[in-house]
């Protein structure tokens, strides 16, 4: 049986979510929002890009988002009105295995080329910046993922939505990554991305120096049932689920934040999305609070996607619960050793319990002979 959960639930988790229009703002819209230096470094580079004269409408600087500073802004670029959104480099970063703007701004640009619903890179930074940013085109819809998953509005879309998250990654599987791709993480040589991924976690506990049965056991569970893997590697988004897309009335309409992208194995993409801390509570919808597995799979089956391993699925969805509660630990720590003060990061830390109740749960289930 499980145990009511919702005493624990806070604010939503946000780990590098690109928020939407209809988000709340921090600050007032206007010019002054965005600080001297990094307006004027931002309109030298846009009119350095477009030979144009550049001057900043507004500026809104958009709630959450744990890895990036994320601004709304509106520019006028000659006689032209651009809707833009600015992601910028925080104090310290979320991850070492993240890449860097200029990395994730190329590959923004090779995967709109192949036909991936994502917002169009515009404009990068300069690399003598001090924090690294890039402006791209701001998309209509909804991303906070309580509301995509609740919101009356959206409730025709939801109907279609776990069908076209498959359709989408279906897309982002079949981009070419000998060409066009820029240098993206891989798995180290001799290791498959399951064992990849069980080492990025070893090493991540090692520096957090935090002693945890559950993580303890979980890794040695998922660690003696790695999936088989047949060598083949595809773009893999790394952080693709619900909080992380764009929705509108008439289903997905983007996908948002490719900081953790690397060279790995799909069904990691495919299982992140069916964690359960990604269904905000709609935990009868198991893929992201909105659609049915089937539905899902057919998805990315009728887009082109190769078979799925159902075994694998659940391997790797078992393993997103312990990476997402370990980065929980990860977050904290950063307002704690006063890298990042914020509330919101120092919050994530108590929702690892969670994850590792969802773990002990599921793993007993398996070891009982139900999925």
């Amino acid at each position: 049986m499980r145990p009511d959960r919702s005493g624990l639930r806070g604010r939503e988790p946000r780990p590098g979510r690109v928020a939407s229009g209809t988000d709340a703002m921090t600050d007032a819209t206007r010019p002054d929002a965005l600080p001297a230096p990094l307006r004027d470094e931002l309109l030298a580079a846009v009119s350095a890009a477009t030979g144009l004269p550049a001057a900043l409408v507004s500026a809104k600087r958009l709630a959450g988002g744990a890895s990036m500073e994320t601004w709304s802004v509106d520019l006028r670029v000659g006689d032209r009105a651009e809707a833009l959104v600015l992601r910028r480099d925080m104090g310290a970063n979320m991850s070492a295995y993240a890449l860097d703007r200029a990395t994730e701004f190329a590959l923004l640009q090779a995967a709109c080329a192949a036909g991936v619903l994502a917002p169009r890179p515009r404009y990068l930074s300069s690399p003598g910046a001090e924090r690294r940013w890039f402006l791209m085109d701001r998309l209509p819809g909804e991303s906070v993922g309580r509301k995509v998953v609740r919101s009356p509005e959206l409730a025709a879309a939801r109907e279609a939505l776990a069908r076209q998250l498959g359709e989408a990654l279906a897309v982002i599987h079949r981009v070419p990554i000998d060409r066009g791709l820029p240098p993206l993480p891989r798995p180290t040589e001799g290791r498959s991305p399951a064992e990849e991924a069980l080492h990025q976690v070893r090493e991540v506990l090692s520096s957090l120096q935090l002693r945890n049965p559950v993580w303890t056991y979980a890794l040695r569970w998922l660690s003696a049932r790695t999936p088989a893997w047949d060598g083949a590697l595809s773009l893999v988004h790394g952080d693709f689920r619900i909080g992380n897309l764009l929705v509108d009335p008439g289903g997905l309409a983007g996908v948002l934040d490719w900081e953790f992208a690397h060279l790995g194995d799909r069904h990691e993409d495919l299982g992140w999305v069916t964690v359960r801390d990604w269904r905000f509570e709609q935990d009868a919808r198991p893929v992201g609070g909105v659609g049915s597995l089937d539905d899902y799979l057919a998805g990315y089956s009728s887009a082109g996607g190769a078979p799925v391993d159902r075994d694998a699925l659940v391997w790797w969805e078992l393993l997103g619960n312990l990476r997402w509660a370990v980065t929980c630990h990860s977050q904290a720590q950063r307002h704690l050793g006063g890298a990042d003060r914020s509330v919101e990061l120092l919050s994530l830390g108590r929702k690892a319990a969670e994850m590792e109740w969802e773990l002990i749960d599921r793993i007993d289930a398996i070891e009982k002979g139900a999925r």
